[in-house]
């Protein structure tokens, strides 16, 4: 038994792996993974993949990151871990203070937590606890977008709309509010994404108009839909819904787990609409990959609803085992300090641009109906027939087959079902992002083609996947 064998082996006796039906690995191997090294992960045996989804959308500066490393070693002599209730330490306060000077303008307060779920609790929670100490207790319901994700935790997985993760759990779900996505490949011929936006908008407007006195916040994860088939919008989207949410008086929470980061081209997505959500929540490659973390920013007048004597039980009352611990605090000042360094956000747009021309030519592929990008983050939808856009049944499972051939030619490439996308770490190369548009277009021949065995079939029976 080779050593890739012996390690699946062992793997499959004693664990329960995430977002999978464990009867799939009956055929499909588990993949250990033995080290990593910039935009590579190699296994037992030697074999390289190329990380081209970025391990779940968290790692932008390679995997074993020598300046990252060199941070949390020399921080793990000096304090693992400490509680964050009534102490503190220095790569806390660092990080905060950098945050809130790298952020727009009015979010002044950091609210730390252990993972991205977690944090849309803290913003859900803090926003209908404002209201309630504003006097206002009907406010406590949650507008959200149709095809949005944004964890699975309950009050996580309320808020959200892939219905593969929440129709189970439905019963014991938050009674939300669900508008229409501006979600622009289901736009019209011939209308522009900026368009497209505008008119869905005009749905987010009647809710609010009807619902506000009852509404907390509307939670969005701005210009991408990760979870929900790297579906995208128009910024002007998020402009409109901030000047209806100010109208209205309703807070705004910006999901950016997936998207902060330079992802969509800027540092932060609500950036290209100019404006300053209620509430931005941070993670994945907040820490580049290396510890789980949450931040979650909110403004001053938030913080000071909250401020008074303790006998008024007016406190935010939530907390996390690893609220701010000092190893991922001190992995995302690394992280931040490579942004800052080596001109990131301006360095990806030439990068953007070779993703964009390495998939020029699957435009006009007879099974794909779209390739979309923003930013560092592309999409390929893959249909039965491109003029009709009519989608292959759930049941035939084919985005495995692209996953399948990615691997066997040393990729990592976890389609969300029918859509095959690259999410890469802003260390890949020109040549790297050529090979993985190549290994990508094979992978979507072979999957588009008539006869497709559905044995394993894809890792998700239907086209969603967290992330």
């Amino acid at each position: 038994m080779g050593l890739n064998a012996e390690w699946m082996q062992r793997d499959l006796e004693v664990l329960w792996h995430p977002c999978t039906q464990m009867k799939d690995h009956e055929r499909l191997p588990v993949i250990p993974i033995r080290r990593g090294q910039g935009v590579w992960l190699e296994d037992f045996e030697g074999k390289r993949y190329l990380d081209a989804v970025s391990s779940w959308w968290v790692n932008v500066f390679g995997h074993a990151n020598p300046r990252i490393n060199q941070r949390i070693k020399d921080q793990i002599d000096q304090l693992e871990h400490v509680i964050l209730a009534g102490f503190t330490h220095q790569p806390v306060v660092e990080l905060s203070e950098r945050l809130v000077r790298l952020t727009p303008a009015g979010l002044d307060r950091v609210f730390y937590a252990d993972n991205g779920s977690s944090g849309i609790e803290v913003a859900l929670k803090m926003s209908y606890h404002y209201w309630l100490n504003c006097g206002q207790p009907a406010k406590k319901r949650f507008v959200t977008l149709t095809n949005s994700y944004h964890g699975e935790t309950v009050a996580a997985m309320s808020v959200g709309d892939v219905s593969l993760f929440t129709e189970t759990y439905k019963s014991l779900l938050l009674d939300t509010l669900k508008v229409p996505s501006p979600d622009c490949y289901l736009r019209a011929a011939g209308e522009s994404w900026e368009a497209h936006s505008r008119a869905m908008f005009e749905h987010m407007e009647r809710t609010l108009e009807q619902h506000h006195h009852e509404v907390a916040a509307v939670i969005v994860e701005p210009l991408i839909q990760g979870a929900g088939g790297m579906r995208m919008y128009h910024p002007v989207y998020l402009k409109l819904l901030r000047e209806a949410c100010d109208r209205y008086a309703v807070h705004l929470i910006h999901d950016e787990i997936a998207v902060g980061f330079g992802r969509t081209g800027s540092m932060f997505a609500c950036e290209q609409a100019g404006i300053t959500p209620d509430f931005l929540v941070l993670s994945k490659a907040l820490t580049g990959g290396y510890l789980p973390m949450a931040a979650v920013l909110t403004t001053d007048k938030v913080y000071q609803a909250f401020y008074d004597d303790y006998s008024t039980l007016r406190a935010f009352l939530h907390s996390h085992t690893y609220t701010g611990n000092p190893l991922a605090c001190t992995a995302a000042l690394a992280t931040l300090d490579i942004f800052e360094q080596d001109k990131v956000i301006e360095a990806n747009k030439a990068l953007a641009a070779r993703m964009a021309s390495a998939t020029a030519h699957l435009v006009e592929h007879p099974h794909v109906a779209e390739v979309r990008q923003t930013g560092m983050a592309l999409a390929i939808e893959m249909v039965q027939d491109r003029s009709s856009r009519a989608p292959y049944p759930w049941q035939e499972r084919r985005g495995l087959k692209v996953y399948q051939h990615a691997l066997a030619r040393g990729a990592m490439l976890r389609p969300l079902g029918n859509v095959v996308y690259f999410l890469p770490p802003y260390v890949i190369t020109p040549e790297e992002i050529d090979f993985l548009a190549e290994v990508a277009s094979e992978g979507i021949d072979i999957a588009t083609r008539d006869a497709v065995s559905v044995a394993v079939g894809n890792l998700y029976p239907h086209h969603r996947d967290p992330g």
